[in-house]
């Protein structure tokens, strides 16, 4: 198949790639890592065998190498008194110019230069232990990642994905509850179509690959900037349009149609504009009345647009924005027959709708040459509404009657500034404080007779019209003592306005280069977390409005330590062991004696989790040992094996430590990628990728109870005690891309879950077989076989000179 597959996309594009000379140019700017001011006089070579080319920059700090060939290419950049940079494998196509911007640290100590590879620098400049600096070619080349950040992260150790149907980030055991989503220095709300509120993950992603640039992914010991997360953080960057010239592109794919379009508004000022937009693929086909299988179409659209205008050479101000609707009707009440729904429950027709977006400008400023500022604000909103009516059936599963039993529209919405301040004191000595400030506009409704399923009367669970402030503020300090020997430190605190809640957390980190090719790391951090908001301002069904019985829960917090070596084992590989312990404290359980329900187990479902009065006397701990072993790509290939070994439990109101529901002790992924050329300007390329965990964790059920209640009962004492089979997933990805003059062709199949494994879900109660006599008890599945192709095109307008 896969020599077919390849024949005829030769056959059909190779014709318009035989003619014409493929070069690109190259461009960017280089910067003081610490102070943004543009660097004169940078030389920036080519250092590829054959390839003897370069450029020095301007007094704007920008250089241009043109006649670069296409294909694959290695850079470095030198500057006396600073550290020398060294980029590998950036691909240089046709179609579009390679916009390569690089940050340069200036020595501590003047001495020997250092060769420091890209794969070791991180976006943040105070980031030295659990950071993974990914850029968008690793969502697009590693298999079964879809061009989602969310999903490439969960090949890094240390994270994995809690459900294929969504996702969810879980990191170290933590639940993905416990992620925090940045864009442009802002929180966001969860960037994902379709999404409950209360979670930090979704089906389909609504950030586009094609307009983000390189970001940075911490999984604990964060630096002191970040606040109201336990588990990690996305801190997502979009990058500028080229301001050169033109450019575009056009695809069609499984997951969305769509176009991006980039390029100058003014040439002589440098300003430039990032615009994409995306439509449901699905449900284009369904406007065209072709038949896809299914009558539950998932409807989406998203759109990004990034605007930036320098003004001067001390200052730039930027516009920006990501927005998506999405919606699905999971229709059961029509079968004949009972039929597995991957994103619904089976007993009900459901009607769910997601509008999310965020909006917001930057502005920085140098205010002299060792220091700048940059203030942030913007508007984000969120709204998520859904109808559940339950179909009740006879023996025959005939369809009996059909029962309104939920409903709910949550309105949040949040005003955000982010003002800091930042200060190179010396070489060796940098100072960056600052304050974020989230208002939250809530406006939250919700009724239901859900269960038991008898119940006639409706139950209100929540009716809020307000809000809420969290101020966060923080302060950090590094040093560098030699070049090879970085230490930083700070603070960060937050208070939140309607409970009182406050913090005050500390946070330290260390990096010691002990030799060219050894490195340790070192870091503590003590973090807090606020509750979802909606459970805050929820009620009881028997209570008035105003009596809310979770609003003065306060801060989930914990202790974060790591500790890793990192051993570069040759030019193209490296090691890297990192151990962690994470103690959690102040977790909110119930106050029902006996109970043992945690925050720390919610998070990861289409659900969303209405708990009784809480009270902050919870426990939790995970601790783990990580390994990564990486070679880049070189002579045509990579690849990369990252395992976990972790454990991870929490206490409820009883005291006892019992697992979480995502302690599955390991997880294991070994990825490897392959490339050959199709002739001298065409290129094949496969991907695979290999995931072992451990299974998921489930309760024994009360069968009793739970045909009472219509819904799983499980025993509270015995939460967690059974295991389901381990998790086996296979992802292939094949595809080829071809350079025309001035077009880069590129077409792909990903094949996610290629050997169709049945791996189990959870274990789910079904009341209609209970009403046909059978066992009421079933396994419910995760994502079967999917092949997911996409064809793309990319082409520029070259500037009239």
């Amino acid at each position: 198949m896969v020599t077919k597959f390849c024949f005829y996309i030769s056959v059909f594009l190779i014709p318009a790639v035989l003619w014409g000379q493929r070069s690109q140019r190259i461009t960017g700017r280089v910067a003081d890592k610490e102070t943004h001011t543009a660097l004169v006089g940078v030389s920036v070579m080519v250092t590829d065998a054959g390839t003897a080319t370069g450029g020095i920059t301007d007094t704007n700090g920008v250089y241009r190498i043109d006649s670069v060939p296409v294909g694959k290419h290695n850079f470095a950049a030198s500057y006396l008194g600073y550290t020398s940079y060294s980029v590998a494998d950036i691909p240089v196509t046709s179609a579009k110019e390679v916009v390569l911007n690089i940050d340069m640290e200036e020595e501590a100590i003047n001495m020997k230069e250092v060769v420091v590879s890209r794969r070791r620098e991180h976006i943040n400049d105070m980031a030295l232990v659990s950071t993974k600096t990914f850029d968008v070619q690793e969502t697009e080349r590693y298999a079964g990642s879809r061009s989602d950040p969310a999903r490439m992260a969960s090949n890094f150790a240390g994270a994995q994905g809690g459900n294929d149907s969504r996702n969810d980030i879980v990191i170290r055991g933590n639940s993905p509850q416990g992620v925090l989503w940045r864009l442009e220095g802002i929180d966001i709300p969860n960037p994902n179509h379709f999404s409950i509120p209360g979670t930090t993950g979704g089906p389909v992603s609504m950030l586009n690959s094609k307009t983000l640039s390189n970001s940075d992914f911490f999984t604990g010991a964060f630096p002191a900037e970040y606040g109201n997360a336990v588990a990690g953080v996305f801190d997502l960057k979009l990058r500028n349009g080229n301001s050169n010239r033109h450019e575009f592109t056009a695809q069609l794919g499984f997951l969305g149609t769509e176009m991006a379009a980039e390029g100058p508004i003014s040439r002589k000022a440098g300003s430039s504009y990032l615009v994409s937009y995306r439509y449901s693929t699905l449900q284009l086909f369904e406007g065209l009345h072709i038949k896809i299988g299914t009558a539950s179409v998932p409807r989406y659209q998203d759109a990004t647009f990034k605007l930036n205008f320098p003004m001067g050479k001390k200052g730039n101000l930027s516009f920006f924005g990501i927005g998506g609707t999405s919606s699905i009707d999971l229709i059961v009440s029509t079968l004949k027959a009972p039929s597995a729904e991957l994103y619904g429950e089976s007993d009900r027709d459901q009607y769910f709708t997601a509008n999310t977006g965020f909006v917001g400008a930057e502005y920085t400023r140098n205010i002299n040459a060792s220091t700048y500022m940059q203030i942030t604000i913007a508007q984000t909103g969120n709204e998520v509404t859904a109808n559940h009516l339950k179909a009740f059936r006879d023996t025959l599963y005939q369809l009996t009657s059909l029962k309104p039993i939920l409903g709910y529209d949550y309105i949040t919405a949040s005003t955000v500034a982010h003002w800091y301040v930042n200060k190179k004191i010396s070489a060796r000595q940098t100072l960056k404080f600052g304050v974020i400030n989230n208002y939250y506009h809530l406006n939250l409704l919700d009724s239901s007779r859900q269960y038991p399923t008898s119940l006639v009367n409706w139950q209100r669970r929540s009716d809020y019209v307000g809000g809420t402030n969290l101020t966060e503020g923080y302060l950090q300090y590094k040093i560098r003592f030699a070049n090879n020997v970085t230490v930083n430190g700070g603070l960060h605190s937050q208070y939140l306005s309607h409970n009182g809640s406050v913090s005050v957390e500390p946070r330290l980190g260390m990096r010691w280069a002990a030799t060219d090719a050894d490195i340790f790391t070192a870091g503590y951090g003590l973090h807090s977390q606020m509750q979802q908001l909606y459970q805050y301002f929820a009620h009881l069904p028997q209570n008035a409005a105003t009596n809310m019985h979770n609003y003065n829960v306060g801060f989930t917090r914990s202790h974060h330590l790591v500790a890793a070596y990192e051993r570069t084992l040759s030019k193209v590989m490296r090691m890297r062991l990192e151990s962690y312990m994470q103690y959690l404290f102040d977790v909110p359980v119930e106050k029902r004696a006996g109970s043992s329900y945690s925050v720390l187990n919610q998070g990861s479902s289409f659900s969303r989790d209405f708990p009784g009065p809480l009270q902050n006397t919870g426990k939790g701990y995970n601790y783990g040992l990580e390994l990564t072993l990486e070679k880049r790509m070189t002579n045509g290939y990579y690849y990369m094996l990252t395992g976990s070994l972790f454990d991870s439990k929490a206490t409820g109101n009883d005291g006892v430590y019992r697992s979480t529901d995502f302690n599955t002790k390991y997880a294991v992924n070994l990825l490897a990628g392959y490339e050959h050329k199709l002739g001298t300007y065409s290129t094949f390329l496969a991907g695979a990728k290999v995931t072992f965990i451990g299974g998921k964790l489930y309760s024994p059920v009360d069968t009793a109870a739970s045909s009472a209640y219509g819904d799983v009962v499980v025993y509270d004492s015995a939460r967690n005690t059974l295991t389901l089979p381990a998790y086996f997933r296979a992802d292939l990805k094949i595809g080829a891309k071809f350079n025309s003059r001035r077009v880069t062709h590129e077409i792909a199949l990903d094949l996610v879950n290629v050997l169709n494994t049945k791996n189990v879900l959870s274990n789910a109660y079904s009341a209609d077989l209970a009403a046909q006599g059978k066992d009421p008890f079933y396994y419910q599945y995760q994502l079967g076989f999917l092949p997911i192709f996409y064809y793309r095109v990319d082409f520029g307008i070259k500037p009239k000179k």
